[in-house]
């Protein structure tokens, strides 16, 4: 009895364990709103730097460059967000456009879509009977049919437009506080000692954010971090290099 209740103990142990593992210390992510995160505040970041370092190089007046800078976030925010709102529409519409057609050719030529079937899942390494019941099972149901065509065949996933608006805000925001980064020091600072702390403190978050993916997702951090941190940082250089080439006359 004794030895019973310690199997049992042991096995709700072993499940809190594996619940914690799942929740907390393994958890599933949300790939997109990561995606849209990394998104808008990584092209807010290098395209506000490549902005204010080009004017702080052709200038080298605080104030211009805090103006560019201001405009260039809240253009650019607003910008990422309307694209990510309108590149989400137009992906469910993608995505609806193939379902209604897929419902055509079913409805049209049955036994070649069936055919499709029957070969994604021998590819699959079915065969024999247990293939046939597959397909099947899988073709006795129409909405089953194209959901399996679309994810197999397509490899494309049910897009809900509520998530443009969502994917909206996310990428504005992000896009915003990414901007806002590499202008801060301009706010306290110099013009030269200015440019340095901006083009250190972009590059060291972009660093960051690369290591953060890399171990949320796949990949190696510090490889990750530093690709991510090179080009972004010389992307925005170019932004200087135009400044240097067309510095306003007299400036200091």
């Amino acid at each position: 009895m004794m030895l019973q209740r310690r199997k049992q103990k042991l096995k709700h142990l072993a499940e809190q364990d594996a619940q914690h593992h799942h929740t907390y210390a393994d958890p599933h992510r949300q790939a997109s709103a990561l995606s849209d995160i990394i998104l808008g505040g990584q092209d807010g970041l290098v395209n506000v730097l490549g902005v204010i370092l080009g004017v702080a190089a052709a200038s080298s007046d605080a104030y211009l460059v805090m103006v560019a800078g201001l405009a260039a976030t809240f253009a650019e925010s607003v910008s990422m967000g309307a694209v990510a709102y309108t590149s989400t529409l137009a992906d469910a519409d993608f995505y609806e456009s193939e379902r209604e057609r897929e419902y055509r050719h079913i409805q049209e030529v049955p036994t070649l879509e069936r055919q499709e079937i029957e070969g994604i899942y021998a590819r699959k390494g079915f065969q024999g009977k247990l293939l046939e019941r597959i397909v099947d099972t899988i073709t006795a149901n129409k909405d089953v049919w194209v959901a399996v065509m679309m994810a197999e065949e397509h490899q494309l996933t049910p897009i809900d437009r509520r998530d443009a608006l969502r994917s909206a805000l996310i990428v504005g925001v992000a896009a915003m506080v990414g901007s806002l980064i590499p202008l801060a020091p301009f706010a306290f600072l110099s013009i030269t000692p200015s440019m340095i702390v901006s083009v250190a403190i972009s590059a060291l978050v972009l660093f960051t954010v690369g290591v953060y993916k890399a171990r949320v997702t796949v990949g190696k951090p510090l490889r990750s971090g530093l690709e991510m941190a090179i080009i972004g940082t010389v992307s925005a250089m170019v932004g200087y290099a135009v400044g240097a080439l067309l510095k306003v006359p007299g400036g200091s």
